[in-house]
């Protein structure tokens, strides 16, 4: 009864709005991560990246507004669907839900800082200014800088958006980022966890006996930015 709920839905969501193919290919040849997929796939992540914009608010800080900064159609497609290739694999269902929480995309005109206070292990704290290309919490919107935004989308390993997405992905089961997001119903929470705890533990090791991480050793400063990392370079260079 539900899956036919969700089958009315998409096709009256599809009637109402009339998928642009147009526009589609056009944000497929502007980004060498989109244009790499075959088409099949490309075609299901299009679809999902349409609704995904008219579910989602995609906002633009007003100073980008008054520097006359415009998301063309094209340009929306292929942000929406950066955001939507991280459940591409799920059913419709899970990927809903697994998205869920996104409700804003917010572009500030540079990156930003952010005071931060740290315990480090002999219990001092410190506080210092945090340079930042984008954050997101439980409640509040994806916030990503428009020049890393614009860096994005190219199969180097760098994906601001791709990064916070995977970020707010993590807080679907807790209030924190903790690397275990929620799971597609079609995977093995202990298999999920062996895989995750074999690659924090090669970071960690690697980086104890001074070598080079085969990703950006950031993503062994936190479980959550292990999991984000990760994310990046799975989507954008695989081959790594």
């Amino acid at each position: 009864m539900l899956q036919r709920l969700r089958r009315w839905r998409a096709a009256r969501f599809e009637a109402r709005h009339p998928f642009p193919e147009h526009d589609w290919r056009e944000a497929r040849a502007r980004l060498p991560l989109l244009a790499a997929l075959p088409d099949a796939m490309a075609d299901r992540l299009g679809h999902r990246a349409w609704r995904f914009l008219h579910e989602k608010r995609l906002s633009l800080h007003p100073d980008l507004v008054a520097q006359h900064v415009e998301f063309d159609a094209p340009a929306r497609l292929a942000l929406a669907a950066q955001a939507c290739l991280l459940t591409l694999g799920w059913s419709e269902r899970d990927h809903h839900d697994a998205l869920a929480g996104v409700h804003e995309i917010l572009i500030l005109p540079e990156a930003f800082q952010r005071r931060v206070e740290e315990m480090d292990e002999f219990g001092v704290m410190h506080e210092y200014d945090d340079e930042r290309a984008g954050e997101t919490s439980h409640q509040g919107p994806v916030v990503v800088a428009y020049p890393d935004l614009m860096a994005s989308g190219g199969l180097d390993g760098f994906n601001v958006l791709i990064h916070e997405l995977s970020h707010k992905l993590d807080m679907g089961n807790s209030l924190d980022a903790d690397g275990f997001p929620p799971l597609s119903g079609d995977m093995d929470p202990q298999e999920w966890h062996r895989i995750f705890t074999a690659v924090w533990d090669d970071l960690q090791a690697r980086l104890a006996h001074g070598e080079a991480t085969p990703i950006d050793d950031y993503a062994a400063s936190h479980p959550g930015e292990c999991f984000a990392v990760s994310c990046e370079y799975f989507f954008t260079a695989p081959r790594i």
